[in-house]
């Protein structure tokens, strides 16, 4: 899991760096399903792949005694690497905050509706300990 998080934290500095945006302008999809867009800044021409945010959010049912919650976490790290391993998802982690956002994921996956089964396949979602918000990135 660290070496998931090391990445991620790589992949978010190289974004926030590149994200000065003006407007979005061309869509296009990849010979793979990927969606893409173009975007004009100055006399510079950006492109830009389509990622999905998942805020994981804190569920309704998070009453499970210790070694229970215990197992469902180590479930969820478990579908959190397969999903890195599978490339589709390139960023992952916690809010340390105690928030009702408990953590972020960034799938990298053709639709979002490939993103949101993929997030609802989680063991903590299935078992109620968190719930899911999807958005288009």
């Amino acid at each position: 899991m660290i070496r998931l998080f090391k990445r991620s934290l790589g992949f978010a500095f190289s974004l926030l760096c590149g994200l000065s945006v003006s407007a979005q302008a061309e869509m296009s999809i990849d010979t793979v399903g990927y969606e893409y867009f173009t975007y004009q800044e100055g006399d510079t021409t950006y492109l830009m792949k389509k990622y999905f945010v998942c805020f994981l959010k804190a569920g309704p049912n998070r009453d499970q005694d210790a070694e229970e919650a215990q197992r469902i976490q180590m479930a969820h790290l478990a579908h959190l690497e397969s999903l890195a391993k599978d490339g589709k998802i390139c960023m992952v982690g916690p809010y340390d905050d105690g928030g009702d956002i408990r953590g972020m994921t960034i799938f990298s996956t053709k639709t979002q509706a490939e993103a949101e089964a993929l997030a609802k396949a989680d063991p903590a979602v299935q078992a109620g300990r968190l719930r899911v918000e999807i958005h288009p990135w």
